[in-house]
């Protein structure tokens, strides 16, 4: 069964406002009986990888 046209303008709008400024991460929606009953947002913060210093090796063992 089709929920276009039978949504309501809330949820709709709910969902665009948790979409707007999401750059890494997931909305999830959640529909009982062919009705939205829960809407979740998991956002992402990435940061990017720093260099590390290389450290001297360690000797090799002898045994």
């Amino acid at each position: 069964m089709s929920l276009k046209g039978r949504l309501d303008a809330q949820i709709i709008e709910k969902i665009t406002s948790l979409l707007e400024g999401l750059e890494f991460g997931t909305v999830q929606i959640t529909v009982h009986d062919s009705q939205v009953t829960q809407i979740d947002r998991l956002e992402k913060y990435r940061f990017p990888l720093q260099a590390k210093a290389k450290l001297p090796k360690p000797p090799k063992s002898r045994y």
